[in-house]
Parts: C-alpha cells; structure tokens; sequence
C-alpha cells in the first residue's frame, strides 16, 4: 500500500470478540496499525509494551491505536491481560486484512502467512500517511517516522 492510497474498507473482532470497524477507529481521529507477527513472542511483546508505554504521547497526537496480527482473539486477550496492554488488539486470524496490506510472510520459520512487522498511520479519509513494512521481523518500526506523520 502506498502513500495517498484509499484502505478498503474491514472490520476484525477484538480481545471481547466484538467487532472493530477501520470507519470508526478513523471516524474522529489519525489511526496507527501495527501489525506484527505473533503474540508473546519476544519482539513482539517488547514493541508493543514500547507502544504502551507511550500511549500518552500517542493520546497528545489524537491518535487512536490499533495493533493486528493472525493471533486468535483469545490468545490476543491473554496477550493483552499478561501486558497490561491499554490498547485495541484485533484479530486478523483468516488474514484478509494483513494480504490487504501486502504485509504477509510467505514462510515464517515454517508457518505460512504470518503478519510481517509493519505500521500505517490512516487519515480520516481512510487514506495512508505513512507506511513501513518491515523484512526482518527482529527489526521495529522506526516510531519517530510515525509521530512525523501524526503531528
């Protein structure tokens, strides 16, 4: 996906199995995805502990965060609770959203279509502001690049 590029439109099922819409995570506010690999793996919880840790910023920005991976919703609520994690975790577990934005691996160490490490700031229009999508998985996002895009 592309900068100026239009996100169709999907909806994933959250942590309390209920339904999160792209339309209202953008309706008032710039959205940041993240989508990365596997729940409790190290990188993983690292970055989205980073992302925890920083919410007050993101709040600053009037950013709404939401982070997606091909986790089950209830392996991404136990994620979430052993985290303390204060943010939306959706479940892309049938991978529609992740092909979508073009950020699946092929072969993850043997599993395929696992959600490579990647991050998109959406405008109210839907449209991506920033993007990057990461190759190796042991690398994290640059999160400056995305409160550039937020400001």
């Amino acid at each position: 996906m592309k900068i100026g590029e239009r996100v169709n439109h999907f909806t994933l099922k959250n942590t309390e199995r209920k339904d999160v819409s792209l339309r209202n995570l953008t309706a008032d506010n710039k959205t940041v995805l993240l989508f990365f690999p596997l729940a409790f793996s190290s990188v993983c919880t690292e970055e989205m502990c980073q992302i925890r840790d920083n919410m007050k910023l993101y709040a600053s920005l009037n950013a709404n965060i939401a982070a997606i991976s091909v986790d089950s919703f209830f392996t991404l609520k136990e994620f979430k609770k052993a985290n303390n994690l204060n943010f939306t975790l959706l479940s892309d577990f049938n991978r529609e959203v992740s092909a979508q934005f073009n950020c699946l691996y092929e072969n993850y160490f043997g599993m395929k279509g696992v959600a490579k490490r990647s991050v998109f700031v959406i405008n109210k229009e839907m449209k991506i502001e920033h993007s990057q999508i990461m190759e190796d998985s042991g690398n994290i996002p640059d999160f400056k690049r995305v409160e550039e895009a937020l400001q």
